[in-house]
């Protein structure tokens, strides 16, 4: 679904992504974890280019993300990647079903009331049903990442990119996003997610990616990662977080 080939990714003199070769498989779960500044946030970034890349490729679904594209072209691609931010980046003036039934309406062009309806069965699928008019002012953090996921579905996408999803959340608000991202990697969803939480990485990832300086430095089964990591970098953190 995903492959990642010689990618790199400068900031200036900044080396952010080097040399990064790695694939996705359809209806895998992949979990992207290391250090802050070691390139997750950005690598994930680039597969719906709100980041650019200065070298390498990255293929999508069979289709190059980086390619010369129009902004008509490139909307639709983004429109085939759902993406859920740590922010919810919700429209505050919008409702929650407002806020799911806006992109399937204008960028898809389906009509209003088909949209509403299947808003409806997104948001009851992400347990805010009873929410539905509610404004993101008036939900939970929670309830309003909830509904970001539910605005990423609208779309149909065949793959979600989830960046620290639960990083701006209260701990007790955690697991009922958690909750959501399981149910949808058991539904066999293509699913990245940058995260620092490992109790889901262990129970849900396929695969995890351990990142750190810009390169991937170990990829493995969640078993062989938490119980028998290789590289030493990864060792090191395994063994700061249980500290």
């Amino acid at each position: 679904m995903i492959r990642f080939s010689n990618v790199r990714k400068n900031y200036g003199s900044f080396q952010a992504l080097d040399n990064i070769n790695a694939e996705v498989a359809r209806s895998e779960v992949v979990v992207v974890c290391g250090p802050s500044g070691s390139g997750k946030s950005t690598l994930i970034r680039t597969v719906n280019r709100l980041e650019e890349i200065q070298s390498g490729s990255i293929i999508f679904d069979g289709q190059d993300v980086h390619a010369k594209m129009r902004s008509k072209e490139l909307n639709h691609l983004r429109s085939r990647i759902g993406f859920v931010f740590q922010s919810f980046n919700l429209f505050p003036h919008l409702s929650a079903l407002e806020n799911v039934t806006l992109s399937p309406v204008t960028v898809n062009g389906v009509k209003r009331e088909v949209a509403r309806e299947k808003a409806m069965q997104l948001l009851d699928r992400v347990g805010l049903a009873a929410k539905a008019g509610s404004y993101p002012g008036q939900l939970s953090g929670g309830q309003q990442q909830r509904v970001a996921i539910a605005r990423a579905l609208a779309m149909e996408p065949p793959a979600m990119l989830f960046d620290e999803p639960t990083s701006a959340l209260d701990p007790e608000m955690v697991g009922e996003v958690l909750a959501v991202m399981k149910a949808l990697a058991a539904d066999g969803m293509t699913m990245m997610c940058v995260t620092h939480e490992m109790g889901f990485a262990r129970e849900v990832a396929d695969r995890v990616w351990f990142m750190d300086g810009g390169r991937i430095l170990e990829e493995a089964d969640p078993e062989s990662f938490f119980s028998r990591p290789q590289h030493p970098r990864a060792q090191r953190f395994l063994s700061d977080l249980r500290h």
